[in-house]
């Protein structure tokens, strides 16, 4: 069959497989049937629930102005799918074209489309994490029990780490008058993402809101009562927290471990694929039948420096959706890359946080609108010489205009006035991301003695 007849044959008989019924795989299947696909379409995903909207968990669902069972995506469109819910994608048999499910049973394909995202990275000491009253906030199920736990009004939160999910967490705890305390083993919350200089800003907010912020401080040991509850956390710096609820948000870890073995190229780091979200082969080459989209996908991406790059964003999870069905059915003349511009938000205490670019590769930052101290400005991140990313707190309406900068390489430092530039906007500044080849905590050994019987090793625990 010729390669013309083959692709329209795939449009109109061909099996398409989507692992991850989520945001990314719903979205991919609506591409499809709106491109013209009237072939069979088969989503599977581990989860019992059919889609749903992950922002709202940490926030209105955590506050309860919204429960976790009302947050179902909405739908553009029918998709005339075949759902196998509630059960796990286990293998892939790439030459034999079948996926393996928990279940025992096998789906075969012509398309596959993989966008598993990621999960919660949990607890790593096993018992510790089955304490009554240790939770992680990833799915629906999680934010619907965590609720019910913050409902029934606890002496105290621990949330461990302050990312993102960790900060929201906390801002919603207090905003239902619950006392919280978070342990980050960085400097500052927020530090990884956004760098030192608003990670500042984002501690001075969390302690004037009465978060009891402890940084640079890792939480060693959770502890139990005899009846498996949880009561009391270790730190690192000795000290002892007692406590009835500790939420872990140490990060996520994406969804490859199914993959094992398959010959695709998958790890920890995600699946890695091509502008066009065409997976590789362990051995670098691109698949021709099988895609990658969403959370789990590390892509090159050409206006950063053409880096791979995994995006753990709503607005991606969509657009890298739609760009992966389009090209699963079009010829390789038609099909299109990746090229969306990375984009978040976060709502915590009060303080809209909205990004573009890659904040992370920042190399200096500059605060090219308003304030730090009112908490209210546009910092613009620089890198190579070039604007990379903008950060605003309160100022969503200047983000536009920074991404067309970003889109088109405009010299970093801005070499143009702006409304609200303060004096403390007139030179750039170091953004202070951690690096990533240190760590970032861990204990202080030192060797005393002169003779080998006489040495001894003393164990500091780390203090910040």
């Amino acid at each position: 069959m010729s390669g013309d007849k083959a692709l329209e044959w795939l449009r109109r008989e061909g099996r398409i497989v989507i692992v991850g019924a989520s945001l990314a795989g719903l979205r991919a299947a609506e591409t499809l049937r709106e491109e013209g696909f009237t072939g069979s379409l088969t989503l599977i995903g581990d989860e019992p629930h059919e889609p749903y909207d992950r922002p709202p968990l940490s926030k209105q669902v955590l506050l309860g102005h919204a429960t976790a069972d009302r947050t179902a995506l909405p739908r553009r469109r029918e998709i005339d799918a075949h759902w196998r819910l509630g059960v796990a994608a286990t293998g892939l048999d790439m030459a034999a074209r079948r996926v393996r499910l928990a279940d025992g049973d096998e789906v075969e394909y012509d398309r596959l489309l993989i966008a598993t995202g990621v999960h919660a990275r949990p607890w790593p000491h096993e018992s510790e994490a089955a304490l009554d009253g240790v939770f992680v906030l990833r799915t629906s199920d999680d934010a619907a029990h965590l609720q019910r736990r913050l409902a029934a009004s606890p002496r105290r939160v621990l949330v461990i780490g302050a990312g993102f999910t960790g900060s929201e967490i906390a801002s919603a705890c207090r905003e239902r008058g619950l006392a919280v305390t978070v342990a980050e083993r960085g400097p500052a919350p927020l530090v990884g993402a956004l760098g030192g200089v608003i990670g500042r800003v984002a501690a001075e907010v969390q302690r004037e809101q009465g978060v009891d912020l402890r940084c640079g401080i890792m939480v060693t040991g959770l502890e139990g009562d005899s009846a498996g509850r949880l009561r009391r956390a270790h730190l690192s710096d000795g000290t002892t927290l007692d406590t009835d609820v500790a939420v872990v948000s140490l990060g996520a870890k994406r969804n490859t471990e199914w993959l094992a073995g398959s010959g695709l190229g998958a790890g920890p780091r995600g699946i890695a694929c091509d502008a066009g979200c065409r997976a590789f082969d362990v051995r670098g080459i691109v698949t021709d039948d099988v895609f990658v989209a969403g959370d789990v996908a590390r892509s090159p991406h050409a206006l950063f420096g053409y880096q791979f790059l995994s995006l753990e964003h709503w607005g991606n999870a969509v657009a890298q959706a739609e760009t992966a069905a389009h090209n699963m059915i079009s010829s390789s003349s038609e099909r299109r890359p990746h090229l969306w511009v990375p984009a978040f938000w976060s709502t915590q205490f009060g303080v809209n946080i909205k990004s573009v670019g890659v904040p992370s590769l920042g190399e200096e930052i500059i605060v090219a609108q308003g304030s730090l101290s009112d908490r209210r400005f546009t910092c613009v991140y620089g890198y190579q010489g070039r604007v990379i990313a903008a950060v605003t707190f309160d100022q969503t309406k200047w983000l536009e205009f920074y991404q067309r900068q970003i889109e088109s390489a405009a010299p970093f430092p801005p070499d143009y006035s702006s409304v609200d530039r303060r004096p403390e906007g007139l030179r750039p500044v170091p953004a202070e991301f951690p690096d990533p080849s240190l760590p970032t905590h861990g204990p202080s050994v030192t060797v005393s003695g002169y003779s080998p019987t006489d040495q001894q090793i003393t164990f500091t625990p780390a203090r910040f």
